[in-house]
């Protein structure tokens, strides 16, 4: 009973030190799993791990009995694969640039094959076992790289770059693992017929039983035919059910089965999908907690002293040093990154959970078979994501500095809801080249924000912390322009010292409108449009105008008729040098100095 404690206490604290750390929660998940697992037969009395997973008839001690370990392995890395595969969207591999495709195919490729041969000759290895850790190193992963990211502020060329590639490569990357897996159950290195065959029909199984849970799964809630206190649940059996029917019906396809179910279902138009997201990225920490420090406190003293040859680190600096430059140069040749963006993208590729929690248990799999060469998969794999994640989290802001691709201010524009004037504001911002973000919690406001070109995300607000997502890197304005005041009050309350340090205001409430001495100095545009107004003007004449100002005498009358005008709002002054300034609603006087034209929304003047 202390052992099973201990797990889920110590996971839960190493995911606690990583956030306060601001690190990858699998650096402290391995470091403990380690800790418990083979350096604690260093001290203890009888030599023993103070957390042994697997039983062992000799000392009587151990968490699982048989193949239990297997199983519950099997099962957690299908649920965490799932949740990964929800998040891999078709528009999102439509959306992102050439550089970012080729990195997650020719890069993938290049990574899978060049790992691969480094592994056979350096290591000496058989070529199945060569190449299946060429597929499991693929994988970067958000998990590892959007902690690195939300701490070090990089220009947009390069968050974006690897922010999409996490987020793509993941499940390409498992699926490649998988593949390549499924390959070496098959037939190993002999390229039989009865390999092929058997590889053939894990890879159909996988496809077909995948789409049909998928669309089976989406029928069910389409048609409301689960209560919804029952739909996370349910979802989750669904997963589980399917991973073992594809078991009992073709031996190793469990995996590529949930991978593709997820894929499928995350770009079916799923009522409730965010809930089941949710509820599955909760579930999926609790098993990586677990699972990692189990992982981890299974490897074997002597394996870990095997890494310490020469061989290894020289495969390490293969893979840092060449490999991954190697692949992120031939993918973004004649882009339109720079040098420096492509060396820090180059010396940031952290290797993550699924790249680990994959190795273990193909090791578990393949050792049971007798294949060799498989007891060493795990611990290698474990050696290049704790050097990756190390070396990274610890150099990313060190490198970033000396190759200048820090972003150079926080001038980025938070928009707190998706409403037309808000989606007409952000428009004009972004064709002058300012980067805007809208945050709404409603669908059909992103999927229109989305749908004109604009970066637009379903957050709420009251539950989600936005300073905890790398989108919101260089935010330094926000803007509340929803219909209702008490959102807008709290939005600049919550965010605005971390996303609007330099500046953060909202539209005025009616009530301050009709009493204009309680106006704040956040008040929007005028003290005469609340978002009433401000709506209608955007409904009636959906249009955002610039005119030039030649004098301050021009500029007072100017603002005379847009004040008395309804079908006019006035946004922002532009001065000389082309930077933007709010238009605040207590604002009395405004002297001409730098100012060179007005920019308002509504009827043309």
């Amino acid at each position: 009973m202390l052992e099973f404690a201990s797990i889920i206490v110590l996971g839960i604290l190493a995911q606690w030190i990583a956030w306060r750390a601001k690190v990858p929660a699998i650096l402290p998940l391995i470091i403990i799993g380690l800790i418990v697992g083979p350096l604690s037969t260093l001290w203890t009395a009888d030599e023993m791990k103070f957390i042994q997973p697997i039983w062992d008839d000799l000392t009587q001690r151990g968490l699982f009995p048989g193949e239990s370990l297997f199983y519950f392995v099997s099962l957690s890395i299908g649920i965490i694969l799932f949740e990964g595969g929800l998040t891999l969207k078709r528009s999102e591999i439509k959306d992102v640039g050439p550089s970012i495709l080729k990195l997650i195919s020719l890069g993938s490729l290049i990574t899978f094959l060049v790992s691969g041969f480094a592994a056979w000759f350096v290591l000496g290895v058989s070529p199945s076992i060569a190449f299946l850790f060429g597929a499991l190193i693929i994988v970067t992963g958000p998990t590892v790289i959007a902690p690195i990211l939300r701490n070090v502020p990089l220009n947009k060329n390069v968050s974006t770059v690897l922010k999409w590639e996490g987020i793509l490569i993941d499940p390409i990357g498992a699926l490649s693992a998988v593949l390549v897996f499924e390959f070496i159950i098959a037939g190993g290195d002999h390229f039989t017929a009865h390999a092929i065959m058997q590889f053939g029909k894990i890879v159909v199984i996988g496809f077909g039983l995948g789409f049909l849970g998928a669309y089976g799964l989406y029928l069910m809630l389409k048609n409301k035919m689960i209560p919804h206190y029952l739909i996370n649940v349910f979802s989750l059996a669904s997963v589980l059910m399917v991973f073992v029917v594809s078991e009992e019906l073709v031996h190793e396809s469990g995996l590529l089965t949930v991978v593709l179910m997820g894929m499928i279902l995350g770009n079916l138009e799923v009522p409730n999908l965010k809930e089941i997201l949710f509820f599955k990225e909760s579930l999926s920490i609790l098993l990586i907690s677990i699972l990692f420090i189990l992982l981890s406190a299974n490897i074997e003293l002597a394996d870990l002293q095997a890494l310490l040859e020469w061989k290894y680190l020289l495969l390490f600096l293969i893979i840092i040093l060449i490999v991954r430059p190697l692949a992120v140069f031939a993918s973004t040749y004649k882009s339109n990154l720079n040098t420096n963006e492509k060396i820090f993208i180059s010396w940031m590729g952290p290797r993550g959970i699924v790249a680990a929690g994959i190795a273990s248990l193909f090791g578990l799999k393949l050792s049971q078979l007798g294949v060799e060469y498989a007891s060493i998969i795990a611990p290698l794999v474990f050696l290049i994501v704790l050097g990756t994640v190390l070396l990274n989290a610890t150099t990313a802001n060190i490198v970033a500095k000396a190759l200048k691709v820090i972003q150079q201010a926080s001038d980025g524009i938070l928009l707190v809801g998706g409403n037309k004037a808000s989606r007409l504001i952000a428009k004009y911002l972004q064709d002058n080249g300012r980067n805007v973000v809208i945050v709404d919690n409603s669908s059909s406001n992103i999927a229109e924000a989305n749908n004109e070109g604009l970066n637009a995300y379903k957050y709420d607000i009251y539950n989600e912390d936005l300073n905890e997502n790398f989108e919101f890197n260089d935010i330094g304005f926000m803007l509340g322009l929803t219909g209702s005041h008490e959102v807008n009050t709290y939005a600049l309350e919550k965010f605005s010292e971390d996303l609007g340090e330099l500046g953060a205001y909202r539209l005025i409430s009616t009530h301050e409108m009709k009493n204009p001495s309680l106006i704040s100095d956040k008040g929007l545009f005028s003290n005469t449009d609340d978002y009433i107004n401000v709506s209608e003007v955007a409904r009636d004449f959906p249009s955002i105008n610039e005119i030039n100002i030649e004098s301050q005498h021009q500029l007072d009358e100017l603002m005379k008729v847009i004040y008395k005008q309804a079908s006019t709002i006035p946004l922002f002054f532009k001065d000389d040098t082309g930077s933007l300034s709010v238009l605040t609603a207590n604002k009395k006087e405004i002297k001409k100095d730098n100012i060179v034209s007005l920019i308002y929304l509504g009827k043309a003047i």
